[in-house]
């Protein structure tokens, strides 16, 4: 594509209109209006049909332009304490994404007391926010849960452990995709292991272990043979962890810690110690936040989708706030896909 061309691409792409999007889908404007606002009562192909033609005309609402036809941008309130700035960061620019696109506005706060999730709420709520977007920890405080359904607030929970039945959640299947990964080990000849759990305060850290534990035992190995270190998904938590493992007599030949910022601390332990990664010890991590392809070498890892999560919370939330107003319907509960990513801190056991 020439420059010429593409200039034009984006000109015909700043300037597309709701009428292009309702031309492209084969639509009135009333129906992309309706998609816009997840209204619940457009048909799902109907949907589709309409969110295809906006990504393909790069088609954003104007706030301003929606405010001035009497509907205000919806405003969403996103409450964050998460260790793991990998896991922060990518969460937020997908939610920023979506927010831009869907020409609704977000409100971040940080909540790192749960004893103190009220104030913080209630100050959320003055600023007028019409929904809740709760990430991990936050998804599973009961402190915080309860006090959003004191409020009687819309919420989406991001990564809980569990569906929920008073409440929409996004998430992935933490078990499956951990078994997933220890078989690749396995699958590399490794049969000492070591393992380092996330924060007990997450659903997610135990399902993580119990996928793990659950390949070894498919495989034969005894669990009283696997070292398991407590962390708490921080850098220096699965640093102290790691050196637990690495300076054991019996050292492992692959540690999977249960998340990326963990695993990346305990591959530079093994540096530290003149180890070589992956020849003497095998390292595995999980999420594939940045840190896992930007160290050396970089991670073996699950791939959450935390992006496209977060992207998916803000639709969400957005049907939440209408399907709190018409008092119709149950919160929706959603599964995303995982993918192993294989990289080069994994490989076969030393002999």
């Amino acid at each position: 594509m020439n420059e010429r061309t593409e200039r034009t691409r984006r000109r015909s792409s700043q300037s597309a209109t709701i009428r292009d999007v309702a031309a492209r889908a084969g639509v009135s404007p009333m129906t992309v209006s309706r998609v816009i606002n997840r209204e619940a009562t457009v048909k799902e192909e109907t949907r589709a049909l309409v969110e295809q033609a906006i990504a393909e005309l790069n088609y954003a609402p104007n706030p301003a332009a929606r405010s001035l036809a009497g509907s205000a941008p919806f405003r969403i309130g996103l409450l964050y304490d998460n260790p793991s700035t990998g896991y922060l960061s990518e969460f937020l620019v997908g939610a920023l994404d979506e927010s831009s696109r869907t020409g609704s506005q977000i409100v971040i706060e940080k909540c790192a007391e749960p004893e103190l999730a009220g104030a913080t709420l209630a100050r959320l709520l003055k600023t007028g926010v019409d929904g809740l977007i709760l990430p991990p920890p936050l998804c599973e405080s009961q402190t915080v849960l309860a006090e959003v359904k004191a409020a009687g607030a819309a919420a989406v929970a991001v990564a809980p452990g569990m569906a929920s039945s008073d409440m929409a959640t996004i998430r992935i299947d933490n078990e499956a995709a951990a078994f997933e990964l220890t078989q690749h080990l396995l699958s590399l000849g490794h049969k000492r292991f070591g393992f380092i759990k996330g924060h007990p305060n997450q659903t997610v850290s135990q399902q993580r272990m119990d996928g793990f534990m659950t390949a070894l035992k498919a495989a034969g190995i005894p669990q009283e043979d696997v070292r398991v270190e407590q962390g708490y998904f921080t850098y220096r938590s699965g640093l102290e962890a790691a050196e637990r493992l690495l300076n054991a007599k019996d050292r492992p030949t692959a540690v999977f810690a249960a998340n990326d910022d963990m695993a990346a601390a305990t591959a530079g332990l093994a540096h530290r110690l003149g180890l070589d990664v992956p020849g003497d010890v095998s390292i595995v991590g999980f999420d594939d936040t940045s840190i896992a392809a930007n160290i050396w070498p970089a991670l073996t890892t699950v791939h959450q989708p935390i992006a496209a999560m977060a992207r998916a919370a803000v639709d969400l939330v957005l049907e939440e706030i209408r399907r709190h107003r018409d008092g119709t319907g149950e919160p929706r509960q959603l599964m995303h896909p995982h993918t192993l990513i294989v990289r080069d801190s994994a490989g076969p056991a030393p002999t």
